[in-house]
């Protein structure tokens, strides 16, 4: 089946960039981003922003817009039955040259899973913007539950923050 992502969160000034591979099916589900309820997403963004879980989706997304974080996806729409990003065929990447053209402050950007980082790399690395640290970060999935939600975190906020 063919699945699309959501427009990009972002304020016209933001300096760092989240990019995910594609939204999972409770996301999809949801019309939010990271919606599934065993996801660190949140969590870890409210550790770093206080965009906590148990805020309303509207004031999460607002929170993160006023620290500067942009939150979107490498992929526009590709194929896949299910959530895992392994199934994920036949990729269309954003319009990154757009993106970075109207959000000319972004200096560091994050790449949530190792899936985001190979279609990035497959896709819209010639667009980063010059000078732009590019970070690789755990996933916050479900599925990758190699690292608990304190480590994952850790690397997060040493990544954003630091």
């Amino acid at each position: 089946m063919i699945i699309r992502s959501f427009a990009p969160i972002a304020a016209p000034d933001a300096h760092t960039l989240i990019l995910g591979s594609m939204p999972g099916m409770a996301s999809l589900e949801a019309g939010q981003y990271y919606a599934h309820p065993r996801n660190s997403f949140w969590p870890i963004m409210g550790a770093l922003y206080g965009a906590a879980p148990d805020l309303a989706y509207a004031e999460r997304v607002e929170r993160l817009k006023a620290s500067g974080v942009a939150v979107w996806d490498v992929l526009q729409s590709c194929v896949r039955e299910g959530s895992l990003d392994a199934d994920i065929r036949d990729e269309v990447a954003n319009d990154f040259s757009a993106f970075f053209a109207r959000h000319q402050n972004i200096r560091r950007i994050g790449l949530n899973g190792a899936k985001a980082a190979a279609s990035l790399r497959k896709h819209a690395v010639r667009y980063l913007p010059v000078g732009a640290s590019v970070l690789a970060l755990p996933s916050t999935s479900p599925a990758h539950a190699a690292r608990g939600m304190e480590e994952k975190c850790s690397i997060w906020r040493t990544a954003l923050l630091s």
